[in-house]
Formats: C-alpha cells, sequence, structure tokens
C-alpha cells in the first residue's frame, strides 16, 4: 500500500501548502519529534578542503556519512569498504551527487578493505594523507554478534584498534569513532565492545596523542539496516504479525542523516577523548512505534476481539536485551557549541593497563578462547553484565556429547582444542 500524507492544517492556513498537495510518508513522521538542525560552521570545520575517510564507507550510517560530506568539498574522500557491493552502490551515487554539484569536483577514492587488517589501513592513510577518520565499520547487531563472539571482538576491537594506531602512524588530525548507547553499562557482546572501542581511544587520547580521538554515542538509527523500521515495514506489507520483543521496551532513536550530522559536528569540537552525545528527547516505546507503523499505512491494530488488520506479537526479551539503554555511565555531562550535543565526562583505563588486556584478548581470539575471551571483556569493560552464558554457535556445538564435539576431537590435535571444553564463564 502505498501512503501518502496530507499537509497539515498550519500548512494550509498558512498557505505554504495546498490541499491538493501530497507528500511520501517518512520517517520523520515516524519519529514523531522534529528534526535536529545542524551548524553549518561544525560540518564544515574538518571536512572542507580536507582529506576524509570513511570506514564501512557502504554501510547504513557509513554511506550517510558519505552523502553528507561530499557536498561541504573535502578536497578528496576516501570510501574504505569490505562489501565490494556496497562500494560499488556508493561509488556510483556519490559520482552522481559530484555531477550535480559542479566544479571543483571533489575526488572520490574507492577502497575495498577491511578494518582488521591493519597495514592496509596504515598505507592507504599515508599514500592519501588523510587528514580526518570517520570510523563506521562495526558489526552492529546485537543477537549476531552474541552468537558471534569472536568474529564481533576482532571487527569490533581490534578493528578500531587498528583504524586508530594506523591513523597515529599516518598523522591524522582526527580519528571519530561512531559508537552506540549499547556501549553503556552492556548486557551483550556488541555493546561491550563498542564499549572497549570507546576506552581505546580514550587510552590514546590520555597518552597525549597529536591526533584528536572522539566518539560520538547515539539511540537506534531510524531505517537503517537491521533495524526495525525496515523489519515492521516489511512485516505490515505481508500482513502481519508485527513482532515486539516485550511491551515495555523503548529506545532512543534518530534519522539517518541526524546520526551522520552528529558524527561530523562532533569532529569539529574534538579536543581528545571526548564522548560527545546527542540530546534525543524521551525515548520511544517499540509498541507505540509499531502501533504508529500500522496506522501510517492507512491500517488498525487487530484488537483483543479480532477487529482490525495488523495482530502485534511479543516474542520476548532476546540475548543481552535490555528494556531500557542509556547514553550515559555516569550522570556528569557539559554543554558544546550546539545545544543539542552533550560532552560526557568518563573515567577511562590508563593505556598501558589497556594494551595488557588487549593483548590478552588478541591471543584469546586466536586460540578461540571463548571463555576467557568473555571473562576479558568483562575485567576490561567493569560495567558490562552479560545475562546469559556463552551463545557462541560454534562453541555450543563443540561441547561434550555433542556430534561437533567428536568430530573435532578426532581432527584437531589436542594441544590446540581446550577452548572446545572451556566451562561456561
Amino acid at each position: 500500500v502505498r501512503v501518502l500524507a496530507l499537509p497539515t492544517l498550519a500548512e494550509l492556513t498558512s498557505g505554504a501548502r495546498r490541499i491538493d498537495e501530497f507528500r511520501e510518508i517518512d520517517v520523520e513522521d515516524i519519529l514523531g519529534r522534529d528534526s535536529v538542525q545542524p551548524n553549518t560552521a561544525l560540518l564544515r570545520a574538518r571536512v572542507t578542503g580536507k582529506t576524509v575517510l570513511v570506514t564501512g564507507a557502504g554501510g547504513s550510517i557509513g554511506a550517510e556519512l558519505c552523502r553528507q560530506i561530499l557536498p561541504l568539498r573535502p578536497r578528496r574522500l576516501v570510501l574504505f569498504e569490505r562489501s565490494e557491493y556496497a562500494l560499488y552502490a556508493i561509488e556510483q551515487e556519490l559520482s552522481a551527487m559530484r555531477v550535480n554539484m559542479g566544479p571543483p569536483l571533489v575526488e572520490l577514492v574507492p577502497l575495498l578493505g577491511s578494518v582488521v587488517q591493519r597495514r592496509r589501513l596504515q598505507v592507504v592513510m599515508e599514500c592519501f594523507a588523510v587528514q580526518t577518520v570517520y570510523h563506521a565499520a562495526a558489526y552492529k547487531h546485537v543477537p549476531i554478534v552474541e552468537h558471534n563472539p569472536i568474529e564481533g571482538v576482532r571487527n569490533n576491537v581490534f578493528g578500531t584498534l587498528h583504524a586508530v594506531e594506523a591513523a597515529q602512524a599516518a598523522g591524522v588530525e582526527t580519528f571519530v569513532l561512531i559508537s552506540s548507547d549499547k556501549a553503556v553499562r552492556p548486557t551483550n557482546v556488541m555493546g561491550a565492545t563498542k564499549r572497549l572501542a570507546e576506552l581505546i581511544l580514550q587510552g590514546l587520547a590520555g597518552e597525549g596523542s597529536a591526533t584528536r580521538f572522539c566518539m560520538v554515542r547515539f539511540g537506534n538509527v531510524l531505517d537503517s539496516s537491521g533495524s526495525v523500521v525496515p523489519l515492521f515495514r516489511e512485516q505490515i506489507r505481508q500482513g502481519g504479525p508485527v513482532t515486539v520483543t516485550h511491551p515495555e521496551v523503548e529506545r532512543y532513536f534518530m534519522t539517518i542523516p541526524e546520526a551522520a550530522q552528529l558524527v561530523i559536528q562532533a569532529s569539529a569540537m574534538a579536543q581528545g577523548g571526548d564522548v560527545f552525545l546527542l540530546d534525543m528527547g524521551e525515548p520511544v516505546r517499540i509498541i507505540d512505534l509499531a502501533r504508529r507503523m500500522i496506522q501510517l499505512s492507512g491500517l488498525r491494530v487487530r484488537d483483543a476481539q479480532g477487529e482490525g488488520d495488523i495482530t502485534i506479537e511479543f516474542t520476548g526479551l532476546r540475548s543481552g536485551e535490555k528494556l531500557r539503554e542509556e547514553l550515559l555511565i555516569s550522570a556528569d555531562d557539559l554543554p558544546t557549541e550546539h545545544p543539542m550535543i552533550r560532552r560526557a565526562r568518563e573515567d577511562y583505563a590508563p593505556w598501558p593497563v589497556l594494551r595488557d588486556w588487549l593483548e590478552q584478548l588478541d591471543r584469546a581470539t586466536h586460540a578461540f578462547d571463548y571463555a576467557g575471551v568473555r571473562a576479558l571483556l568483562r575485567e576490561a569493560v567493569a560495567e558490562y553484565q552479560p545475562d546469559a552464558g556463552i551463545e557462541d554457535w560454534v562453541w555450543r556445538a563443540a561441547q561434550p556429547g555433542t556430534p561437533g564435539y567428536a568430530r573435532q576431537a578426532a581432527a584437531v590435535n589436542p594441544a590446540t582444542r581446550d577452548w572446545a571444553r572451556s566451562p561456561q564463564s
């Protein structure tokens, strides 16, 4: 069903719109609040005339960062992405935008690469004299990372470490990490990896790095890949049911453009080790979001008597999922140059201590020591309180009494398979 929105009464009475004008419903209708307006001077400060690199350039946030950066006319925009198709798609889109912008043309450099390849990152940053890095590459889907924790750690923690070390070696001026509200008192592996990534930047900033490090922490991004909006949209299109984990689950939301603009503006205010967050107003209950999307689609929520079009079903909280997310670890935050952006003040581990944890974590991931990885995450991220045991699919398939255990016991050298027998931690 294609749904169009009528002009508001205020738009009609002011003469701004006509009664016969319709528009497509967008995510701002779903959000239920006004978008946060950007500060143009802050947007331009670390972008205009500079060489900018975006990791994860083909993802939802990375691609929107590129769309917002290009009109600000950097000297060069380097797109770093490991998915060939995603890189092709964003490069084609930006090339069309660039033609419409007219001269001088911004140089676009589409590069295949993964953030787990430290040397590749450093060579790229050095060869193109990168000045500003927006690090958007990460695994963000909570259940997927919960079931694949070692890959989550390699990508989110060590991918960030490699990007940071490459930036320092290449003399990058500003490095911005895209973080998450799930990094605050995490109950899942994804949140713990994002908090550890934050600690890496904070620890290195505390060492007096010449590169300005900062991180931007925000809530759920409407219409991003893997988010509830495209899921609900598809469920509504198929006639339901719309699935919600719990009637009391609530989240902070922002639009993709808001998220990208916040990241760019925060880079202009970075002093070193800063944690920035957006004032996103009040959290939204997911069930209210589901109802709003059903209503905006011209349909009705089915009630207990069976009246209506779309049923809402509750599926139960998933492993590592909270009822409510937070943006601050402590209650201490400060204003910034932007009225809707705050700067948090939080404790962090000294770099020598953190470096020791990272060395141990590196060894544990390469040894597939699932219990060791979990224990080290809990040690490094003091607030991490997992609400379930080890959820890794491979670890579970290799436990005593399973066919996987018998197969790997017969195929693997006993000296290298202790991970399979590790107790839950």
